[in-house]
């Protein structure tokens, strides 16, 4: 008796691309968007700390320094000042998404049932409406709209 036996499909490995990496973006819960965008601006206010420490010490140590700080804004000091309020932008971003996102994280530590599908959506939701909203209120202030 001959019998044949199904050869056994091996599992495939392939390399992810960038635009694997969109299609999995698309596919993730916006809880889930908003957590990794938690970690990008920890990661983004970690390594522009120099940068800040530059602009404070630059703010409050002189008259001199405080006229560098103002004409890094106005574009005096080599590179154009949009350049450096783009810096600014994102590190304002960073900031108020990363404290917004971190007391949604402690709230949903505090209250456990509280935590659910529906509050997980609709916290993240707000997380970006408001970061987003108030970086576009302070960038309008920072680039002289009002």
């Amino acid at each position: 008796m001959s019998t044949t036996t199904k050869p056994t499909k091996r599992p495939e490995f392939r390399n992810i691309n960038l635009s694997d990496l969109m299609g999995y973006a698309s596919k993730m819960p916006i809880a889930a968007k908003v957590s990794i965008l938690h970690r990008i601006s920890g990661m983004l206010m970690f390594l522009l700390l120099p940068f800040i420490v530059w602009l404070f010490d630059n703010s409050v140590s002189s008259q001199v320094s405080w006229e560098r700080f103002t004409g890094l804004f106005s574009g005096t000091l080599g590179m154009p000042g949009w350049f450096y309020k783009l810096i600014a932008l994102a590190l304002i971003w960073a900031f108020l998404h990363h404290l917004i996102a971190g007391l949604r994280h402690l709230y949903m530590d505090v209250s456990h049932s509280a935590v659910n599908k529906a509050f997980g959506r609709s916290s993240a939701i707000f997380t970006l409406v408001l970061s987003l909203g108030l970086t576009v209120l302070l960038g309008a202030k920072l680039f002289g709209l009002f």
